[in-house]
Protein backbone atom coordinates (compact mmCIF):
# COMPACT_ATOMS: atom_id res chain seq x y z
CA UNK A 1 0.00 0.00 0.00
CA UNK A 2 1.48 3.47 -1.03
CA UNK A 3 0.13 5.97 1.53
CA UNK A 4 0.54 8.78 -1.51
CA UNK A 5 -2.95 6.54 -3.01
CA UNK A 6 -5.04 7.05 0.56
CA UNK A 7 -6.62 9.36 1.91
CA UNK A 8 -6.94 9.56 6.26
CA UNK A 9 -10.67 9.09 7.08
CA UNK A 10 -10.55 9.02 10.88
CA UNK A 11 -9.00 7.15 14.04
CA UNK A 12 -9.70 4.41 16.02
CA UNK A 13 -10.79 6.70 19.70
CA UNK A 14 -11.41 3.17 21.65
CA UNK A 15 -13.03 -0.32 22.08
CA UNK A 16 -16.79 -0.42 22.44
CA UNK A 17 -18.49 -3.31 24.39
CA UNK A 18 -17.30 -6.29 24.39
CA UNK A 19 -18.15 -7.91 21.29
CA UNK A 20 -15.24 -5.51 18.78
CA UNK A 21 -17.02 -3.02 18.43
CA UNK A 22 -15.23 0.39 18.09
CA UNK A 23 -15.75 4.18 18.24
CA UNK A 24 -14.43 6.13 15.57
CA UNK A 25 -13.59 9.43 14.94
CA UNK A 26 -14.12 10.30 10.85
CA UNK A 27 -12.90 13.48 9.64
CA UNK A 28 -15.90 14.01 7.05
CA UNK A 29 -18.32 16.33 6.77
CA UNK A 30 -21.51 13.83 6.84
CA UNK A 31 -21.10 10.12 8.90
CA UNK A 32 -24.01 8.96 7.36
CA UNK A 33 -22.02 8.99 3.93
CA UNK A 34 -20.30 6.34 5.33
CA UNK A 35 -22.94 3.86 6.32
CA UNK A 36 -22.23 1.44 3.71
CA UNK A 37 -18.55 1.19 3.89
CA UNK A 38 -16.65 -2.23 2.97
CA UNK A 39 -13.52 -1.89 3.82
CA UNK A 40 -10.97 0.37 5.59
CA UNK A 41 -7.03 0.27 5.71
CA UNK A 42 -5.96 0.93 9.59
CA UNK A 43 -2.10 1.51 10.43
CA UNK A 44 -1.54 1.12 14.05
CA UNK A 45 0.47 3.33 16.38
CA UNK A 46 3.44 0.90 16.28
CA UNK A 47 3.56 0.17 12.85
CA UNK A 48 1.98 3.44 11.13
CA UNK A 49 3.87 2.41 7.72
CA UNK A 50 1.85 -0.61 6.89
CA UNK A 51 -1.61 -0.13 7.09
CA UNK A 52 -3.62 -3.62 7.23
CA UNK A 53 -7.03 -4.02 5.09
CA UNK A 54 -10.29 -4.69 7.12
CA UNK A 55 -13.83 -5.93 6.01
CA UNK A 56 -16.36 -3.49 7.21
CA UNK A 57 -19.17 -5.65 9.00
CA UNK A 58 -21.35 -2.29 10.23
CA UNK A 59 -20.98 1.19 10.50
CA UNK A 60 -23.53 2.84 13.07
CA UNK A 61 -23.07 6.89 12.78
CA UNK A 62 -23.19 7.98 17.19
CA UNK A 63 -23.20 11.56 17.02
CA UNK A 64 -21.66 14.30 14.25
CA UNK A 65 -18.19 12.99 13.71
CA UNK A 66 -18.07 9.56 15.80
CA UNK A 67 -19.65 6.16 14.51
CA UNK A 68 -19.46 2.75 16.15
CA UNK A 69 -17.38 0.34 13.71
CA UNK A 70 -17.13 -3.37 13.60
CA UNK A 71 -14.95 -5.03 11.39
CA UNK A 72 -14.47 -8.59 10.47
CA UNK A 73 -12.13 -10.54 12.30
CA UNK A 74 -12.38 -8.22 15.61
CA UNK A 75 -14.46 -10.52 17.70
CA UNK A 76 -13.61 -9.45 21.38
CA UNK A 77 -12.80 -6.48 23.28
CA UNK A 78 -9.33 -7.78 23.59
CA UNK A 79 -9.19 -7.77 19.99
CA UNK A 80 -10.38 -4.24 19.28
CA UNK A 81 -7.60 -2.90 22.37
CA UNK A 82 -4.76 -3.24 19.78
CA UNK A 83 -6.83 -0.63 17.51
CA UNK A 84 -7.11 1.88 20.09
CA UNK A 85 -5.37 5.20 18.03
CA UNK A 86 -4.83 3.36 14.82
CA UNK A 87 -5.72 6.00 11.74
CA UNK A 88 -8.13 4.79 9.34
CA UNK A 89 -7.57 5.02 5.56
CA UNK A 90 -8.96 4.79 2.48
CA UNK A 91 -8.18 4.89 -1.29
CA UNK A 92 -8.28 8.47 -2.69
CA UNK A 93 -10.18 7.02 -5.81
CA UNK A 94 -13.24 6.35 -3.00
CA UNK A 95 -13.29 10.03 -2.24
CA UNK A 96 -16.87 11.45 -2.88
CA UNK A 97 -17.38 13.56 -6.09
CA UNK A 98 -17.47 17.39 -5.60
CA UNK A 99 -19.20 20.06 -6.91
CA UNK A 100 -17.35 22.08 -9.41
CA UNK A 101 -16.59 24.98 -7.63
CA UNK A 102 -15.40 22.70 -4.77
CA UNK A 103 -11.49 21.10 -4.10
CA UNK A 104 -9.55 18.80 -2.06
CA UNK A 105 -7.07 20.24 -0.05
CA UNK A 106 -4.53 17.66 -1.54
CA UNK A 107 -5.59 18.45 -4.77
CA UNK A 108 -4.33 21.35 -5.09
CA UNK A 109 -1.14 21.31 -3.30
CA UNK A 110 1.17 22.33 -5.76
CA UNK A 111 -0.99 24.85 -7.38
CA UNK A 112 -0.42 28.64 -8.32
CA UNK A 113 -2.01 31.03 -6.03
CA UNK A 114 -3.28 33.89 -7.91
CA UNK A 115 -4.72 37.03 -6.25
CA UNK A 116 -7.24 39.00 -8.08
CA UNK A 117 -5.68 41.81 -8.22
CA UNK A 118 -1.97 41.55 -7.22
CA UNK A 119 -1.47 38.48 -10.01
CA UNK A 120 0.45 35.44 -9.65
CA UNK A 121 2.31 35.15 -5.87
CA UNK A 122 3.06 31.88 -5.42
CA UNK A 123 2.87 28.17 -4.78
CA UNK A 124 0.24 26.04 -2.30
CA UNK A 125 2.14 24.43 -0.05
CA UNK A 126 0.14 22.63 2.53
CA UNK A 127 -3.29 22.79 5.04
CA UNK A 128 -3.19 23.45 8.70
CA UNK A 129 -6.37 22.05 10.39
CA UNK A 130 -6.50 24.80 12.99
CA UNK A 131 -9.09 24.64 15.97
CA UNK A 132 -10.76 27.72 14.92
CA UNK A 133 -10.30 27.56 10.72
CA UNK A 134 -8.61 25.64 8.36
CA UNK A 135 -5.77 27.66 6.48
CA UNK A 136 -3.95 27.06 3.36
CA UNK A 137 -0.20 27.71 3.66
CA UNK A 138 1.55 29.74 0.43
CA UNK A 139 5.34 30.18 -0.45
CA UNK A 140 5.76 33.76 -1.25
CA UNK A 141 9.00 35.62 -1.21
CA UNK A 142 10.73 33.08 0.85
CA UNK A 143 7.96 33.49 3.43
CA UNK A 144 5.12 30.96 4.10
CA UNK A 145 1.96 32.59 4.04
CA UNK A 146 -1.18 31.76 5.82
CA UNK A 147 -4.41 31.90 4.09
CA UNK A 148 -7.69 31.20 6.31
CA UNK A 149 -9.89 28.70 3.59
CA UNK A 150 -13.04 30.99 3.89
CA UNK A 151 -15.54 31.21 0.45
CA UNK A 152 -15.07 34.78 0.55
CA UNK A 153 -11.07 34.68 0.20
CA UNK A 154 -10.37 31.24 -2.04
CA UNK A 155 -13.06 31.46 -4.86
CA UNK A 156 -11.96 28.39 -7.09
CA UNK A 157 -9.26 26.18 -8.82
CA UNK A 158 -8.35 25.26 -12.23
CA UNK A 159 -7.36 22.03 -12.53
CA UNK A 160 -6.18 22.48 -16.19
CA UNK A 161 -3.81 25.14 -15.54
CA UNK A 162 -3.15 24.50 -12.09
CA UNK A 163 -4.31 27.88 -10.82
CA UNK A 164 -5.80 28.59 -7.24
CA UNK A 165 -7.81 32.05 -7.69
CA UNK A 166 -7.51 34.22 -4.72
CA UNK A 167 -8.73 37.39 -3.32
CA UNK A 168 -6.12 38.38 -0.02
CA UNK A 169 -7.49 41.11 2.83
CA UNK A 170 -5.56 44.16 1.89
CA UNK A 171 -2.31 43.96 3.93
CA UNK A 172 -1.92 40.20 4.75
CA UNK A 173 0.37 40.16 2.45
CA UNK A 174 2.54 43.05 4.96
CA UNK A 175 1.90 40.94 8.07
CA UNK A 176 4.41 38.39 6.59
CA UNK A 177 7.02 41.00 4.80
CA UNK A 178 7.39 43.12 7.71
CA UNK A 179 5.95 46.23 5.53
Amino acid sequence: MNLDEYYQLGTVVKPHGLRGMVVAFLDVDDVSDYRKLKTVWLALPATPNQPQEYAVERVQPQTADRVLLKLKGVERVEDAEPLRNAVLYRPLADLPQLAEDQFYFHDVIGYTVVDENLGELGIVEAFYELPQQDVMAMRYKEQEVLIPVADELISRADQATKKLYVTLPEGLLDIYLGS
